[in-house]
């Protein structure tokens, strides 16, 4: 069992450290937003990475960010149906994982382009500010891909993407 201060595969110290460099630059958010994946990439290995913007007034979600703009581009907003993982994630702001293929299907209406890009696991971490919930980091990889301290150490870094959600035009 991983310690309860684990920060999975997160360096936390390296991490604030490529994130401030990557808020740091000209023509925010992008800078952020890829810092942030170049960041995941490289701890967690992932096959997906999406960032997105939730506006619970009209119960709807746009994508802010993609590593994968063929199959998910930013496309403006879109409306939020009533699910479980949105109660969970989106509207209690919770963090969640997903270990497998099931997990996927029980969380994501496109879990089938989900599985087709190789992805059977995701972790989410809400981001929050100012008591509500801005929006959620989505890292999916492979079966199995992502425990407990992982999900933790990206806790811990979500809500430096803050200022990229601020400065959005959402």
């Amino acid at each position: 069992m991983a310690d309860a201060n684990s920060h999975g595969r997160f360096d936390i110290a390296a991490a604030l450290r490529e994130l401030a460099r990557g808020g740091s630059g000209a023509g925010q958010p992008e800078p952020l937003f890829e810092a942030f994946d170049r960041l995941c990439a490289e701890r967690l290995s992932h096959l997906l990475f999406t960032i997105l913007a939730w506006a619970p007034e009209r119960n709807d979600v746009q994508r802010l960010y993609s590593s994968r703009p063929a199959e998910y581009p930013l496309l403006g907003r879109k409306a939020m149906g009533p699910t479980a993982w949105g109660e969970l994630v989106l509207k209690r702001g919770e963090s969640w994982i997903g270990r497998n293929a099931a997990d996927i299907r029980w969380a994501f209406p496109d879990h089938e382009l989900i599985a087709r890009l190789g992805c059977a696991a995701c972790i989410n971490a809400p981001v929050r500010w100012d008591g509500r919930v801005l929006g959620v980091v989505s890292v999916l990889g492979p079966e199995g891909a992502y425990d407990e301290a992982d999900l933790r150490g990206l806790e811990t870094i979500a809500p430096l993407l803050v200022p990229g959600f601020l400065a959005s035009p959402t």
